[in-house]
């Protein structure tokens, strides 16, 4: 057991967060805990370790629990560059490198027994260093920074002129390099573009120690955790799996206790008819006892009024079969491009996914067709009877001068009640009082749901989303995901949230260093079809390095040898063994290039490799050392 939390308690004034919270964490556990904004996630966290004390209950953790915390944000201070703040967590290696510099310096000038012990030392601190990874923690370091999105080049950045975003993804990289005995990571995805975030993953999947997930990227949680904690009403409920397993078994738990409640209110309904017709007459005792009965009855709650975001989409004018046309579209600024040679023929009710990394021309592209900036080459043309609506993820589509209520009445006809604009605002969770609401004062999630009940209201046939489930909770996510899947109009929608687009998109066009990628798909088939390409890149490239050592590493045949007698030598010969050495230790500088390279350190399956290569072939370059001393002896001989 890492720790466990028993009965746990927390209030912050009159509002209950955690009741009775009972969940135990175990080594090499990968666990994702998820719940609504607001349901108390990060004061769990905070109460692990020891940032926070529970009112009531027990935490029990293991003595000397090294709990790795992701901070929401992250600070450098000084001359520190981006390498050495990654570096840093190496120090104690960093010193014993240090060390045995000095000591070989010290081995060149010592003499008899002081070279015996600068000799046995310089032994001890070379075990320590092997053991510790200290021949392969600079690659470590770089390939993390590497894969969470740093290039080479900014290496050298001073990591206090860093942007926000870039502390962010620095504190990560750290933490995961110190690989504490349990991860608490909050929300880690959020600084990450796409392929940084696959490469998290890979990481993750192969990370040996213990972690706690808080995200709500739902296809990340699928592929990092093997267990979900669902905080819900101040309580926490464990479910085997990852969060797609999840979901399955939520819903048949929901369904089971809502037949629980429906079972014990016909049995309460009955209980209390008795009571009424048996208290005055012969059964007085039974209908009393039985009041007393229901008095201490834990009473089920029922889970058919759970409260959740619906999205009920109002029906569309119809467009014409041909919705959008791209033709050797070229987008981007007059001193860039960033995507050309785009072509595409987006056809009534499609629903295109549109992913990429950061400043790839995502953005760009929905700027283009919706003419907010003009194309550098093609043409883009809208077909007939299209109305589309756009919705911007820094949600200038709402007005801050407005109330909720008035904000929506901007894109309705005169003739609509406030019952109505209330009724539908409540499908968003603005309830009773909450349509009265400034926007200026409303959260990033409250009105990235007016911004989408604003442009659902007004029933265009093409929605344009860029990030629309940015401020959305999970169960808003799929609420949102629900009523997509039945509008009958066309989506165009950049956005990070890969499950989202899982279950909404129908193709998908990949932004990438190469330029722009359709594919006619969904997101898991996108997914299979890029990773395994990569795979068959990675492996194809492993096995010519290794064709290529080999042939280096080949005995080359001994020239023929005239006239003269020698005494023969039982085993190889010292030059002989000089020349194995001479190979493996330009096999162990070619594997140290490569652990340095990006390609080999931005793909972690091929730098587990290639690091193992080059822990044996030092292994073997030892081994090969001590023959030849052999062989030198056996030579003197």
């Amino acid at each position: 057991m890492l720790f466990r939390l028993a009965d746990v308690h927390k209030s912050y004034g009159a509002q209950d967060v955690l009741r009775a919270v009972n969940f135990q964490i175990n080594p090499g556990e990968h666990v994702g805990l998820v719940g609504r904004n607001g349901a108390g996630k990060t004061t769990i966290l905070r109460l692990i370790t020891d940032v926070e004390t529970p009112d009531k209950g027990e935490i029990e953790r293991l003595r000397g629990l090294r709990a790795g915390v992701l901070a929401q944000h992250v600070d450098f201070r000084g001359a520190t560059t981006v390498l050495d703040a990654a570096l840093g967590v190496f120090d104690r290696l960093r010193g014993l490198e240090s060390r045995m510099r000095e000591l070989e310096h010290q081995m060149t000038e010592a003499e008899g027994e002081q070279l015996e012990r600068v000799m046995e030392e310089y032994s001890e601190a070379q075990q320590s260093f092997e053991h510790e990874g200290g021949f392969t923690y600079q690659a470590r370091a770089e390939a993390v920074l590497l894969g969470l999105g740093f290039e080479r080049e900014e290496f050298g950045k001073i990591a206090e002129n860093l942007s926000g975003g870039e502390k962010n993804r620095l504190g990560l990289a750290r933490l995961l390099l110190q690989e504490p005995d349990i991860l608490l990571l909050d929300e880690p995805t959020n600084h990450l573009d796409v392929e940084a975030v696959e490469w998290l993953e890979e990481f993750l999947a192969a990370y040996r120690s213990a972690y706690i997930i808080i995200s709500h990227d739902r296809f990340f949680l699928d592929h990092t955790v093997e267990r979900i904690l669902d905080l819900e009403f101040g309580r926490v409920d464990s479910y085997r799996g990852n969060y797609s397993a999840y979901q399955v078994e939520k819903a048949e738990r929901i369904e089971q206790q809502q037949r629980a409640y429906e079972q014990q209110q016909e049995m309460i309904a009955k209980t209390e008819d008795f009571i009424r017709r048996n208290l005055a007459g012969q059964k007085t005792k039974q209908a009393k006892s039985r009041r007393i009965m229901l008095q201490k009855l834990d009473r089920l709650e029922s889970t058919s009024n759970l409260e959740t975001a619906s999205f009920k989409l109002k029906p569309t004018t119809r467009t014409g079969d041909q919705v959008l046309i791209l033709e050797d579209l070229a987008i981007g600024f007059p001193t860039r491009t960033l995507a050309s040679h785009l072509n595409l023929t987006l056809r009534r009710g499609e629903r295109l996914g549109v992913i990429g990394g950061n400043g790839t021309g995502k953005t760009t592209l929905l700027r283009t067709i919706l003419g907010e900036q003009m194309p550098l080459a093609g043409e883009m043309r809208w077909g007939t009877g299209v109305s589309p609506g756009y919705y911007d993820q820094r949600l200038t589509l709402v007005d801050d001068r407005h109330s909720v209520l008035d904000e929506l009445r901007t894109v309705a006809a005169s003739t609509t009640t406030d019952g109505e604009l209330r009724g539908f605002l409540g499908r968003f969770l603005f309830t009773g009082d909450d349509v009265f609401k400034s926007v200026a004062t409303l959260s990033g999630g409250e009105k990235g749901r007016l911004a989408l009940a604003k442009l659902i209201y007004s029933q265009v046939n093409v929605l344009i989303l860029d990030e629309p489930t940015n401020h959305l909770d999970i169960a808003s996510c799929e609420a949102l995901e629900d009523a997509l899947n039945e509008y009958g109009g066309t989506i165009i929608t950049v956005s990070h949230d890969r499950y989202f687009l899982d279950r909404i998109a129908s193709q998908i066009l990949y932004f990438g260093d190469d330029g722009a990628e359709y594919f006619d798909g969904g997101y898991t088939e996108f997914y299979d079809a890029h990773h395994r390409a990569r795979a068959e890149r990675a492996a194809a490239a492993a096995e010519m390095e290794r064709q290529e050592r080999a042939a280096k590493a080949a005995p080359r045949p001994e020239p023929p040898r005239s006239g003269g007698s020698r005494r023969q030598v039982k085993g190889p010969r010292p030059e002989e063994i000089e020349s194995e050495i001479h190979a493996a230790e330009s096999e162990l500088q070619e594997l140290a290039t490569a652990l340095a390279s990006d390609e080999v350190s931005r793909d972690r399956e091929r730098l587990i490799s290639v690091s193992q290569q080059y822990q044996e072939t030092e292994e073997r370059i030892r081994d090969l050392y001590a023959r030849w001393e052999a062989a030198l002896e056996l030579a003197a001989n």
